[in-house]
């Protein structure tokens, strides 16, 4: 009798990631959404069968060690997001007061980032992903050396291609090469007109709850489409916050010596909205036929293939 494949049984694979950070990213210094957010976003990810990876940063892991290990301990993967949520890679566009850190600087950041993890939780994190997803060439070639297997920093809205997950070039990471490490593109919609210089409208954040999932589900189809019309198995890659999943504050926040106000849709239904909605996308992923797999275990699975 011939057993089952259970690859045959779905159509597109899902690689759900978890960017583990200050809240509202870099504007503030607080983990209520880590603390708050997290345990109900487990729930949703425990009735889906969906596991995932969370990507944290040093800092996080080392404040919130607990939430850390009861994460992990829900089956899911741990991964890296760099020593704090700063600019890591190649800057897309300009931000205030956020430079990205020197080159000659990576490596170091990242070493102390992944013994950080390591020393939490007894294993050394494989998988990776930028703040902002601002990847560069220097990146992904030091993840390779510290012996990362997967990188998700891949911004596709910007770069448009490459659109399938690729082994790198060591000389241009947006380029296909032979580097060990798999770079997984962050899906976005790349049939529609972009009206803005850098592509953002194409992107894939944070629809869910600013829209709905069904909205996004329809990017999500249009990606499929589009990629199967090349002859290939889709690969759809989320980016997500567990801020996201707890109310944020509105308005501006005092710190002193400057005020901080986000634009309205960063912080737009977070909370109990968008729990909802990703309980409900997560639905409709699996309806579709979605495979949902760890960023590590996609990368072990698409290099055993190559």
């Amino acid at each position: 009798m011939k057993k089952n494949n259970p690859l045959a049984e779905t159509l597109f694979d899902v690689v759900l990631g978890f960017d583990m950070e200050t809240d509202i990213g870099s504007f503030t210094p607080f983990y209520e959404g880590v603390k708050k957010g997290t345990p109900p976003l487990l729930k949703i990810l425990k009735k889906h069968d969906a596991p995932s990876t969370f990507y944290w940063t040093g800092h996080a892991a080392e404040n919130n060690p607990e939430m850390l290990m009861r994460v992990q301990k829900d089956g899911h993967e741990t991964g890296c997001h760099g020593l704090f949520h700063e600019t890591l890679g190649d800057a897309l566009f300009p931000l205030p007061n956020n430079w990205p850190i020197l080159p000659s600087e990576v490596e170091g950041r990242l070493t102390i980032a992944t013994n950080i993890i390591k020393k939490i939780t007894g294993k050394k994190p494989v998988s990776f992903r930028c703040p902002r997803l601002w990847g560069s060439t220097t990146v992904v070639n030091v993840l390779e050396k510290l012996g990362y297997i997967s990188d998700a920093s891949f911004p596709l809205y910007f770069y448009q291609s490459p659109f399938m997950p690729y082994h790198p070039s060591s000389k241009d990471w947006t380029k296909p090469g032979k580097m060990n490490i798999v770079e997984i593109p962050n899906f976005c919609d790349l049939t529609m007109e972009s009206n803005d210089p850098y592509n953002r409208d194409r992107d894939q954040w944070p629809l869910f709850r600013t829209k709905s999932a069904k909205y996004l589900m329809k990017k999500v189809d249009g990606y499929i489409e589009y990629v199967r019309s090349k002859g290939y198995r889709p690969v759809v890659c989320f980016y997500l916050h567990p801020w996201e999943f707890y109310e944020m504050p509105q308005g501006a926040m005092d710190f002193g010596e400057c005020s901080v106000k986000p634009l309205d849709f960063i912080v737009k239904n977070c909370g109990e909205k968008a729990l909802k909605e990703f309980d409900i996308l997560c639905g409709l992923l699996k309806e579709k036929k979605g495979r949902f797999i760890t960023a590590g275990a996609f990368a072990q699975s698409f290099t055993a293939k190559a």
